[in-house]
C-alpha cells in the first residue's frame, strides 16, 4: 500500500517490513545516491537537500544498516584469515588467539584453508578481496620456513603469522626458535645437569634446526656443548625412541634430554622407564611446544617450551587492527617471546 507520492504506507512498514533507504529517497524526492550521501555527510550534498533526507529518515524512523554504514565509510568489519593446514594443532591456537582479537573488537572472520596449494590459495584471496575484507592474516601451517609473498600490491594489509613472508617489506610475526632452545638448555644447566643431549625431528624443518643452535649457545655460555645431537630423523615417537636408545648406549652418563617436540620428549620417557633410569633424578627431559594433551599426561609430567601460540595470534590481529586503522605496520620478521613450562619431569617436587 501507497500513498499518492508513491511512498510506502507506514503502517505497512511497520506490520511487514523494515523501512529501507529507497523508502527514505523516496519521501524526500530525490535518488537513492544521493539519500546515502546526505545520510553519511558527503560534502556534495546540498545543506536543504541534506536536511529534507534527515527529515524523512526520521518521519519513516529509518535505521540504517550497519553493513551499509560501513561500506560507505570503506570498510566491511571483515577481515580474512588464510591458512595452508587447518588440522595442524599449530595453527589452532593461532587462529583462536586472532579471533579472540577480532571478536573483541567487533570484526568479523572468513577462514580459508588453502592445503599447502598455491592455485587454491590464489582462488582463495581472489574471493577474499571480493567480499571486500578490510586485512589479511596469513598463517602458517606446521613448517615455519619462509614462505612467498602474495604481493605488494594487494589494496589491503596483510601480517604474516608462525611462517614469514620471504618479501622483507611484508609485516611477519614469527616463534624464536633459537631463543625456545637457549631457554631449554639453560634451564637443564640451572638444574645442574652437564651432559646434555638434543633428540631433534625431521632436518628439513627450520624449527628443528633453531632450537638445537639455541641449545648450543646457552651451554657454550658455560664453556660446555651438547654431548650428543641426533639430528637425522622425523618427527615420530618411533624415531625419538630410536635416538633415545642410541644416546643411552653411547652416552650412559647423561643426564639431561631435551627433545625437538613434546613427542619426542615422551619418547625419551618411555625409553628411559624401559631401562631403569628415573626422571628427574637419574636423567631430566623436556620438550618443546607445551602440547598440553601430552605435557599433562605424560609420567612424569613433561616440562616444556610455550611458543605462546595464541598470543601470536592476538598479536597479528592487533597489529592488522593498527593497519586498518591507517597507522604504519613495522615491516620485516618480528620475533615473538616464548615461555618455560617447568614440570616434574626436570625438577624435583613438582
Amino acid at each position: 500500500m501507497t500513498d499518492r507520492m508513491g511512498v510506502p504506507d507506514r503502517q505497512a512498514i511497520d506490520g511487514v517490513r523494515r523501512v529501507t533507504l529507497q523508502d527514505v529517497a523516496r519521501l524526500a524526492g530525490v535518488s537513492k545516491a544521493t539519500a546515502s550521501k546526505a545520510l553519511n555527510k558527503r560534502d556534495e550534498v546540498h545543506p536543504a537537500t541534506r536536511r529534507r533526507v534527515v527529515e524523512a529518515a526520521e518521519e519513516l524512523s529509518f535505521v540504517p544498516s550497519g553493513i551499509a554504514r560501513q561500506l560507505a565509510a570503506g570498510r566491511t568489519s571483515t577481515v580474512g584469515v588464510l591458512t595452508n593446514d587447518l588440522e595442524g594443532r599449530f595453527v589452532i591456537p593461532i587462529l583462536a588467539g586472532a579471533e579472540d582479537a577480532l571478536g573483541a573488537g567487533q570484526i568479523s572472520v572468513i577462514l580459508c584453508d588453502a592445503r599447502g596449494d598455491a592455485i587454491r590459495e590464489r582462488r582463495h584471496l581472489q574471493t577474499l578481496l571480493e567480499r571486500r575484507i578490510d586485512g589479511l592474516i596469513v598463517v602458517g601451517g606446521a613448517r615455519t620456513e619462509p614462505r612467498p609473498s602474495l604481493g605488494r600490491d594487494l589494496p589491503v594489509p596483510v601480517v604474516y603469522a608462525y611462517a614469514p613472508s620471504q618479501d622483507p617489506d611484508d609485516v611477519s610475526l614469527v616463534v624464536d626458535n633459537v631463543l625456545a632452545g637457549r631457554g631449554a638448555a639453560a634451564h637443564m644447566w640451572d638444574m645442574g645437569r652437564r651432559n646434555i643431549a638434543f633428540v631433534g625431528g625431521d632436518p628439513s624443518y627450520i624449527a628443528s634446526i633453531e632450537r638445537e643452535k639455541g641449545a648450543r649457545t646457552a651451554l657454550r655460555a658455560h664453556g660446555a656443548d651438547l654431548i650428543a645431537s641426533e639430528m637425522n630423523g622425523d618427527w615420530t615417537e618411533w624415531w625419538g625412541r630410536s635416538a633415545t636408545t642410541r644416546i643411552l648406549e653411547e652416552h650412559p652418563d647423561v643426564d639431561g634430554i631435551i627433545g625437538a617436540s613434546d613427542g619426542l620428549a615422551r619418547a625419551a620417557l618411555d625409553i628411559l622407564r624401559e631401562r631403569g633410569r628415573e626422571v628427574p633424578g637419574s636423567v631430566a627431559v623436556m620438550g618443546f611446544d607445551n602440547w598440553e594433551i601430552v605435557v599433562t599426561n605424560t609420567r612424569p609430567q613433561l616440562t616444556s617450551v610455550d611458543l605462546l601460540l595464541n598470543d601470536l595470534g592476538r598479536t597479528a590481529a592487533h597489529r592488522l587492527f593498527s593497519a586498518i586503522s591507517g597507522e604504519p605496520m613495522q615491516a620485516g620478521v618480528e620475533q615473538r617471546p616464548v615461555r618455560l613450562r617447568v614440570r616434574s619431569s626436570t625438577q624435583l617436587g613438582l
